[in-house]
């Protein structure tokens, strides 16, 4: 059977394939010539050869109909886990003739679900169709895909004829971001980190380390207007002081080199992800670590990296950095070895004494309300 299948692809990507009426109406023309050349009969030669001609004539038309057809993708913007993608395909006929009865197939990865097709009934000359559709069942992930199949069997429907097209696309899928309205997880070591810079801000300014004046924006402490140039330039100015970066940094890491669960390690990437974000939004200097790619910064890289990452992956970073870490992990084991004044997430386990304080997420809560609970 698989090498019927096998023939019979080839056969429709390279050439052209019959249809069943094609068989059947192929052995009719067989049926017919035979029988002429048993009795002799002329108009039993007409009819094998009327079958035949009309054959060679679907079989031509059939490889006709997909010729001067181009497909162009859009590009797909980025989503959640769990929100619908959205995909859009141009399919542009640059012939002078119409094209019709045409079956399109995006070939999206099998992890996403099975291909889609799209049965357009015309494309007039020099025009376009727009195919867009929606795909919902998409779970983390970056996917790739470059293939979209045209297929045909206009206009009499004896033979199946393929184009395949190379058209690259890429989409990320990434994991959900809690809105969280508060998390004490990363609140006790905003407060703790502000309160060093204070001192070394306060440090810096009885010592005369201002490094510049810029007008003021919302928000800035009134403490830090500097009164004398702000009435002469008619408008409030604030110092800016030299930055230290001693003990304000805060680290989300994940445990990825380890073995999970899959639904936990689903968790605990949502939960790295809404813990960056809110640390972010909180102006808080925070980074993303992994022991595939170390240390990372920024909203999109973190994304990204949260999107394609996977458990148990190869270790390229060994050591985890020397600051505040918010540690992700299903090993109990590992809490012992965080730097002090660092806190964790711990699934699918119990505690063995570890002297920083954090969260073991049970499983009959959701974890959004665990993140904004007290420690």
């Amino acid at each position: 059977m698989r090498i019927v299948t096998r023939i019979t692809d080839r056969l429709e990507s390279h050439w052209i394939n019959p249809a069943y009426s094609g068989w059947l109406l192929g052995a009719m023309g067989i049926f017919f010539f035979l029988a002429a050349t048993n009795s002799m009969a002329g108009w039993l030669y007409v009819m094998s050869g009327v079958v035949f001609a009309l054959m060679a004539i679907a079989a031509f038309l059939s490889r006709q109909s997909l010729k001067g057809l181009s497909v162009t993708r859009r590009p797909i913007q980025p989503i959640s886990a769990g929100d619908p993608l959205t995909i859009e395909l141009l399919i542009q006929n640059s012939t002078r003739q119409r094209k019709s009865l045409i079956q399109s197939e995006d070939r999206i990865p099998s992890v996403l679900g099975s291909s889609v097709q799209r049965v357009i009934e015309l494309i007039n000359p020099n025009q376009s169709y727009y195919w867009v559709y929606q795909h919902s069942d998409t779970r983390r992930g970056i996917y790739r895909w470059h293939e979209v199949q045209l297929r045909s069997a206009a206009p009499l429907g004896l033979f199946w004829c393929r184009k395949t097209v190379q058209v690259n696309a890429i989409a990320l899928i990434y994991p959900t971001v809690f809105p969280l309205q508060r998390c004490p997880l990363i609140d006790q070591l905003g407060q703790q980190n502000s309160m060093q810079l204070q001192s070394q801000r306060a440090k810096a300014a009885t010592e005369g380390m201002t490094r510049s004046l810029r007008p003021y924006r919302w928000g800035d402490p009134m403490r830090m207007i500097h009164w004398r140039s702000s009435a002469r330039y008619g408008e409030l100015r604030v110092r800016e002081l030299e930055t230290f970066t001693t003990g304000q940094e805060i680290v989300i890491a994940i445990d990825s080199a380890a073995n999970w669960e899959p639904e936990a390690f689903e968790e605990a990437v949502s939960a790295a992800a809404s813990l960056y974000f809110y640390g972010d939004r909180q102006r808080l200097t925070i980074r993303l670590w992994t022991a595939g790619t170390g240390l990372i910064q920024g909203q999109q890289p973190v994304l990204e990296r949260l999107a394609e990452i996977q458990a148990n992956e190869e270790t390229k970073v060994q050591s985890l950095p020397e600051t505040t870490i918010v540690w992700l992990t299903q090993n109990p084991n590992s809490l012992n070895t965080l730097p002090n004044g660092s806190r964790w997430l711990l699934w699918g386990g119990k505690t063995t004494g570890s002297t920083n304080a954090g969260i073991v997420v049970e499983k009959a809560r959701s974890l959004q309300a665990q993140l904004q609970d007290t420690l």
